[in-house]
Formats: C-alpha cells, sequence, structure tokens
C-alpha cells in the first residue's frame, strides 16, 4: 500500500505542474474570462471552488496525506473509500487538464457571436443613424426650396405697390433670406454628417 501512496504522489507531481501550466495558459486566454468564476468541478467530486486547477490538485495531495494516516492508524474501510475518491479525482483532474482546449473552445465560439452581434447592432445602429441623416437632408432640401420660391414670389410682388408696402416686403424678403441661410448651414452640417457616418 505504501508503494501505491508513493505513486498516487509522483502522478500528482506531473498533476501539479500540468496544472499549474495550464491555469498560466488560461490566466492570458480572452476565453477563460467567459468562464472565470466558474467551478471546474461538482461539488460531488471536490470540495474546492475554484477556475483554477491547482486547487484541486492541492486538494488530492491533501486527501492522499489522510489516506496515509488512515493507514498508520489501521483505519482499513475509511482508507479504502478515501483511495476510491483520490482515484475519481485524479481521473476527473487528468480528463480535465487534457480537454483545457475544448473546455475553451465554446466559450471562444460564444465571444466570436458577441462580438459579431455587437458589430451588427453597431453596424445597424450606423446604418439607422445614416437613413435618419438623409431623411433630414431631403426635408431640409425642401424646405430650401419652399424658401426659395417665397423669396421670388416676393421680388415678383415688388412691381406694382406702393413705397410703404415695398419696405415691408423688403423686411419680409430680409428675413427669408436669413431663413435660407441658415437652411443652407444645415445641410452643409447635414452633409458632412452623412459622410463621417458612412466612413464606418
Amino acid at each position: 500500500m505504501l508503494s501505491a501512496i508513493n505513486k498516487i504522489h509522483a502522478i500528482l507531481e506531473q498533476l501539479d505542474e500540468q496544472a499549474m501550466q495550464v491555469d498560466q495558459q488560461n490566466k492570458h486566454s480572452k476565453t477563460h474570462k467567459i468562464i472565470q468564476e466558474n467551478d471546474i468541478f461538482s461539488e460531488a467530486l471536490f470540495n474546492t471552488h475554484s477556475d483554477l486547477f491547482h486547487p484541486y490538485v492541492a486538494e488530492v495531495k491533501s486527501k492522499t496525506n489522510e489516506l496515509s494516516r488512515l493507514l498508520t492508524a489501521n483505519k482499513n474501510t475509511l482508507a479504502h473509500s478515501r483511495l476510491l475518491l483520490i482515484e475519481q479525482q485524479i481521473s476527473a483532474l487528468r480528463n480535465a487538464l487534457n480537454s483545457n482546449g475544448a473546455l475553451h473552445k465554446e466559450p471562444a465560439q460564444r465571444l466570436v457571436a458577441i462580438k459579431a452581434r455587437r458589430y451588427k447592432k453597431a453596424a445597424q445602429a450606423v446604418m439607422q443613424s445614416s437613413h435618419n441623416l438623409h431623411k433630414k437632408l431631403n426635408e431640409t432640401f425642401e424646405f430650401e426650396r419652399r424658401l426659395v420660391e417665397m423669396i421670388q414670389a416676393r421680388e415678383r410682388q415688388n412691381h406694382n405697390i406702393s413705397a410703404k408696402q415695398t419696405k415691408q416686403l423688403t423686411e419680409e424678403v430680409l428675413a427669408l433670406h436669413q431663413r435660407l441661410g441658415r437652411c443652407r448651414q444645415a445641410i452643409s452640417k447635414l452633409e458632412r454628417e452623412i459622410a463621417q457616418s458612412e466612413k464606418f
């Protein structure tokens, strides 16, 4: 039985080394952030709660030390059940460490899907924004056309009217020209905004 315990210790040293390497890799993996703070193993198999492998290996090491103490105290029934649990834990750790890539593959796909959705949403927002700007520009062009027509109509009225009426008409034309100026500024601004939004 002592040789079996030594064998377990040797396996755990290898697993510990592998666990620390994998934990280090996962630390630098973007996809690990998605599964971070989730336990790797269920509570039925481990008392440890962690998204890192090393703490689980530490738990098995601790249980192996307990196994040695149980054997020394000749508590064979307890030692046997403890050994079965250690074997299950080692098997689970090996499988999980070897399939770490697959464990992170699904979150990687999820990350790609999240980014794609964000991009689509941003693109739709830009398209919507561009559509709204074009609509506003068309409305402003229509407003400009009506102002030009009103100015031309006032200028045609300028003949055959009294001096008092001419003064009033001139003031109206001046006010319309000011509105037309503001309208054309708005058109320029909208055209710049459209060009900017369509650069995306």
